[in-house]
């Protein structure tokens, strides 16, 4: 059985869950069979002149429905044509692509940042062990309220608005918090400050990595980061963040 699928999806619902910031299920065959948490969809649109897929993370699955759910951003014209789709309407997609995070019983910090808050949802439901999840917003808290199904919820924000004033590391410390394991996704600067946590702790820790791609299956080499192995594709120090990634372990790779 090939490991991704091209099909054409049926979108089921579609709802803008915070400013710009919009959550969307669609069915899929195939699709949903196959994916795993941590793993992504190269999101094709209708608009002639926009010929790369968008690719965007799996937030949810549903297996019993044949559904998976993805919440993104609109940052461009891509994104925007996404956010006007409705109910019933068809898109090409193609996955499940990337690798997904492990899934290992020991205890968890579950942590996100931003629009890298999303891809942990689905990990969050299918880890069997104790979840702390921390999560850090520059504003509107999204999908606060379906993480607390799965574990302890706290919160970090850069005003103090809500939570703890500062960033997830910030949030760690002040609830006094400690675990063996550690899964994270969001903006880069935040990526480097949990490595160097985990690196203290001498902690295991697993990254996505946020990147923009091209072609999403490893063809074009757009999206590379440095690594600490030659990479047998390229022979250089390379990992290719749709192919080998996106989630990697931390110490893996240079960022």
């Amino acid at each position: 059985m090939a490991d991704k699928y091209k099909e054409q999806a049926v979108i089921i619902r579609q709802e803008e869950i915070s400013y710009g910031i919009y959550s969307m299920w669609v069915r899929t065959d195939q699709i949903t069979k196959l994916a795993k948490p941590g793993q992504f969809l190269s999101v094709y649109c209708h608009e002639g002149s926009r010929l790369l897929p968008r690719p965007i993370s799996i937030c949810e699955i549903d297996r019993a429905d044949r559904a998976v759910r993805i919440v993104y951003r609109v940052v461009g014209k891509g994104t925007e044509e996404l956010s006007q789709m409705r109910t019933g309407r068809s898109l090409d997609i193609v996955g499940p692509l990337g690798n997904g995070f492990p899934i290992k019983e020991k205890k968890a910090f579950l942590i996100g940042g931003g629009i890298g808050i999303p891809p942990l949802l689905e990990l969050a439901k299918e880890l069997n062990c104790e979840r702390q999840i921390i999560l850090g917003y520059r504003d509107s808290l999204f999908l606060k309220e379906e993480f607390k199904k799965y574990g302890t919820v706290y919160v970090a924000t850069e005003d103090g608005s809500y939570g703890t004033e500062g960033n997830v590391l910030d949030a760690i410390k002040q609830n006094g918090l400690d675990a063996e394991i550690i899964y994270a996704c969001g903006p880069m600067p935040m990526l480097r400050a949990v490595k160097a946590y985990a690196r203290e702790k001498q902690m295991e820790c697993w990254v996505s990595l946020e990147e923009r791609m091209a072609c999403g299956i490893g063809a074009c080499l757009g999206c590379v980061c440095r690594s600490k192995e030659r990479d047998s594709h390229t022979n250089v120090n390379n990992k290719r963040i749709c192919k080998e990634g996106p989630v990697f372990r931390a110490e893996e790779v240079d960022f």
